[in-house]
């Protein structure tokens, strides 16, 4: 019976840590790829050179829109994400897209069609619809990139990596909290949503429903925002007492990271060109 006990103890205790690991709030996905192996310093500095690189180019310049294009899809081909597992995270563009549609009608331009709205009167010029298909398609690539970076790269070595370009260090010790108890607040929350549920009663009868009105029902979800506020400022408190009383000064230290290889100056400085010659030939447009 105690060898029962300790089997079953120690299967809970893997699941556990292996569902820690693998959380559903982390993009990491680990795989072997070119991409997952490529130092994560390389990594950091392609993908803001290729965002940049991408908000840099002039509008309507789609040669070296396509040439962006195959790039990205070659790095998600390499990376063994897939194709849908990234496209459907890329989505996340398509609200911010829509705050661009002003520009299809705020640029003068040769006039494509006109829109009454009440007293006004909108035209579409051939110039602002080039600037907004610009405007979404940069987005969208960006987005990508962005993906493949936190899919193919474990967070913790995206702060060092961040830490060894010089980046503020106030700024990553930020960016280091806020990742690290996001998880910890989603969970407070799912366990006060648990509660919730625990004492909500059930009629049985499909015409009565259970709870007040929609003033009760924010009411209630208001208290549990409130709560869930009080409770992540108390732990808040009790994890930096923590931390200060552990020597903890704004930086997380951790080992250095070891040298480039060859192969990844290479990578670094080979990708760098690439992209610079395409922001050239965009200038040349």
């Amino acid at each position: 019976m105690a060898l029962l006990w300790e089997s079953l103890i120690s299967a809970a205790v893997l699941q556990h840590k292996k569902d820690m690991h693998i959380h559903y709030l982390d993009p990491f996905r680990e795989i072997s790829s070119p991409i997952h192996e490529l130092d994560p310093r390389v990594k950091l500095v392609l993908s803001l050179a290729f965002i940049i690189t991408t908000a840099l180019v002039s509008p309507g310049v789609w040669p070296v829109y396509i040439l962006l294009l195959a790039i990205i899809f070659s790095v998600i081909i390499l990376s063994r994400l897939g194709f849908l597992f990234v496209l459907k995270r890329s989505l996340l563009a398509l609200p911010f897209v829509f705050a661009a549609l002003p520009v299809i009608f705020t640029i003068k331009g040769n006039s494509l069609v006109s829109i009454m709205a009440g007293s006004w009167i909108l035209t579409a010029s051939t110039q602002g619809l080039e600037r907004f298909i610009s405007i979404a398609f940069k987005s969208w690539i960006s987005v990508q990139t962005a993906i493949v970076l936190a899919s193919s790269t474990p967070f913790p070595d995206l702060l060092m990596a961040m830490r060894a370009i010089h980046i503020p260090r106030l700024l990553v010790a930020i960016f280091g909290l806020m990742w690290r108890y996001l998880f910890v607040l989603v969970d407070e929350a799912l366990r006060l949503m648990r509660a919730r549920l625990a004492r909500s009663g059930e009629t049985g009868l499909p015409d009565r429903k259970t709870g007040g009105s929609i003033a009760w029902r924010a009411q209630v979800t208001g208290g549990m925002a409130g709560s869930l506020f009080l409770r992540a400022l108390e732990r808040s408190d009790h994890i930096y007492n923590a931390m200060l009383s552990r020597g903890y000064n704004g930086e997380v230290f951790t080992l250095d990271l070891p040298g480039l290889r060859p192969a990844q100056w290479f990578a670094l400085f080979g990708g760098l060109g690439l992209l610079l010659a395409l922001l050239m030939i965009s200038f040349l447009f």
